[in-house]
Order: structure tokens, then sequence, then C-alpha cells
């Protein structure tokens, strides 16, 4: 979806029972809204390269995880 908006991300997220994984705090925002149907992995780990998000990413997998299967609307990495 390069170069689709923010909310046409979301609103694809939402129409398709997707999470969206972002470091972008507009997502935030609009997983917060009581009428939030998607949900987001927020990554919160500072600037990095790839290889070392990825390896956060693995890292926090469990976390992750356990968040989709409870339902979690925003599951934040750190």
């Amino acid at each position: 979806m390069g170069g689709a908006t923010d909310a046409a991300i979301w609103d694809y997220a939402s129409r398709n029972d997707c999470v969206v994984i972002s470091k972008d705090a507009d997502f935030l925002y609009m997983a917060n809204l009581p009428s939030a149907k998607a949900r987001l992995v927020w990554v919160r780990i500072g600037n990095c390269r790839t290889k070392a998000l990825l390896a956060a990413v693995e890292r926090l997998w469990p976390k992750i995880e356990s968040g989709l299967k409870a339902g979690d609307r925003v599951i934040e990495l750190r």
C-alpha cells in the first residue's frame, strides 16, 4: 500500500481484519477510537537498522501473540 494515507491503511485493515504494525502515533489515535475494528502493534523502538528491528520483533513475538490472542486493540513494543 505504498503511498496510501494512514486513513486508507486503517480502513483497509478494519475491513479485512488485519493488524497494522507501525511507529506512527496517528495509528494509535485511530486504534483508540471507540469504533476501531483493526488492531495496532505500536513500535516504540527508537531509530535502528532493519536487522535490529526484526530481532526486537522476534524477541517480543510472545508479547505480540499474547496480545493478539487476548484481543488487545494496541500492543506496544518497547
